[in-house]
């Protein structure tokens, strides 16, 4: 059974820029700290990256793991989910977008987890709460320090 994890931050950035930015797959590199490659294996007929493969740091050591992104609902919501992954048998989520009244973006940014090596709970829990923590902190980085 997959662990879902959701957060949310309120980001001084419109909503178009914070789906730009979470759309900009191949610059990901540059701002997501644990991420160390990038690999566009198909594009969607707007050019976008479709489909993925990452490695990155997890664990102590290096994962790989190819994603499927759906950009159905752009520029409010970019979706993906797992289609291979080493240390990981599921790794979807969901980045939404909206205005929030105080201004900027609310960006709630949800994650299913599911582990192929059973972890003790709490080394899963900690490590699932650096994902998406970084999830949402590298992305408000990101927005914040870049026209």
């Amino acid at each position: 059974m997959a662990d879902q994890t959701i957060e949310r931050m309120v980001v001084d950035g419109s909503p178009t820029r914070c789906f730009e930015v979470v759309a900009d797959i191949e610059r990901y590199p540059e701002w997501v700290a644990d991420l160390k490659e990038v690999h566009v294996h198909e594009r969607d007929q707007q050019g976008r990256p479709s489909l993925v493969a990452f490695r990155a740091a997890a664990f102590g050591r290096s994962t790989s793991y190819t994603l499927a992104y759906d950009y159905s609902q752009a520029p409010t919501e970019l979706r993906w989910v797992q289609r291979e992954g080493d240390l990981t048998s599921r790794l979807d989520g969901i980045y939404r977008f909206k205005s929030a009244p105080e201004g900027g973006t609310e960006v709630t940014y949800q994650l299913a987890v599911e582990l192929r090596v059973p972890l003790p709970g709490f080394i899963k829990r900690r490590a699932e709460g650096n994902i998406i923590h970084a999830a949402i902190r590298d992305l408000k980085a990101r927005v914040e320090s870049t026209p």
